[in-house]
């Protein structure tokens, strides 16, 4: 059987996109597994490669169809074009280098070229062009990737995985994005990514509140009480193992987050603060709900360090792990699934679970 095709993006030319990408890809176990597929430029990749004397060798490929095992291989998406890096910088050269060879990715994916994608790390602001207007990666690769499915961005470490029922908007424009309707959407599809692209049959999940003390019965918000537990229940009475809602600030602190499979989080800073606090060096960012599976690193363009070859490529090489850990997943999650054998009795629902998570009250996570 041949190699897992590892789409990669070059991300902001500027940033350390290209020194973990090298470095990840310097190890001949990491060639053993898979087959890399880098989409940017030859000459980006060979003057990180020199500031940061590394000695990953590479091919230099038209396409990812031209793809050897063995070698890291960069598809070149500017020809003869001379691209101009400065690092720590923000430009729109790197902006514009970043989003063609995001395009390029994209379009390879959609002809069947590779099997998973990993994205490094874009300036969500010197991107920004007539193709690309959107917040960040996750909502640009759901509507060119979604084939109208939902995304659902998810930071993961282990067996700690943090969803995020709204991402990049304003904290002003939290409140009135969570609603019933958001709320069951973005559950569920957590719900069937812990099934099918982990494995795990009966999910549990916390639900985090949005406002401080889970609204203080009202006192600090209503949030809680008409929005957030009228979908718990629903979606508990349907067979979906979801409790809460728990208050945030003491959820982590206090290790409750270890008795659960995933944990959604009302918005970014609520779920990537505590994320990175116990998980950034390795962790991951999955953009769950999609045909296509796509991962990153959870670090950012890290312009501070850019061109110094002292970046930490752990989260990096943990993204490519975790895409090729699902696709496995997905097949055979799948494979099970296509024939099932017929049930001969129906499994009894025990609600112990939630008779007994429903006494982390917000003292216990205080």
């Amino acid at each position: 059987m041949r190699k897992i095709k590892v789409g990669i993006t070059q991300g902001d030319i500027n940033g350390v996109g290209y020194e973990v990408i090298l470095k990840t890809f310097e190890s001949e176990d990491m060639l053993d597994l898979c087959t890399p597929i880098v989409y940017g430029s030859p000459k980006v990749a060979t003057y990180h490669r020199k500031a940061i004397e590394c000695q990953t060798n590479f091919a230099v490929k038209d396409s990812a169809s031209q793809a050897e095992e063995g070698t890291l291989n960069i598809i070149n998406c500017f020809g003869d074009a001379e691209i101009k890096i400065d690092f720590a910088k923000s430009t729109e050269d790197a902006g514009n280098a970043a989003f063609v060879a995001l395009e390029h990715a994209v379009d390879e994916y959609r002809d069947g070229q590779y099997d998973v994608m990993v994205t490094a790390p874009i300036n969500k602001n010197n991107i920004q062009c007539e193709g690309f207007r959107f917040p960040g990666h996750t909502e640009y690769i759901e509507s060119r990737l979604g084939d109208g499915n939902k995304a659902l961005m998810i930071l993961m470490r282990g067996s700690l995985r943090i969803a995020l029922a709204t991402t990049h908007m304003p904290i002003s424009k939290v409140a009135s994005a969570i609603t019933r309707e958001s709320l069951e959407e973005k559950i569920t599809i957590l719900y069937k990514t812990l099934r099918r692209d982990f494995l795990i049959d009966n999910p549990r999940i916390a639900v985090l509140s949005l406002n401080p003390h889970c609204g203080d019965g009202g006192l600090l918000g209503k949030e809680e009480q008409e929005t957030i537990e009228p979908t718990i229940n629903d979606l508990f009475a349907k067979g979906i193992r979801c409790f809460g809602p728990y208050p945030a600030d003491g959820f982590f602190g206090s290790g409750n987050y270890h008795h659960f499979d995933a944990i959604l989080a009302m918005y970014h800073d609520q779920g990537l603060a505590p994320f990175k606090l116990l998980a950034m060096d390795e962790g991951v960012n999955y953009t769950a709900g999609l045909p296509v599976i796509r991962t990153s690193p959870a670090h950012g363009t890290a312009y501070d360090i850019a061109g110094k070859g002292v970046a930490n490529e752990s989260s990096f090489r943990q993204a490519v792990y975790t895409a090729m850990d699902i696709l496995r997943n997905r097949q055979r999650y799948d494979e099970a699934h296509r024939r099932p054998l017929q049930k001969q009795y129906y499994e009894k629902r025990d609600d112990s679970d939630k008779l007994k998570l429903d006494q982390v009250t917000e003292e216990d996570t205080m």
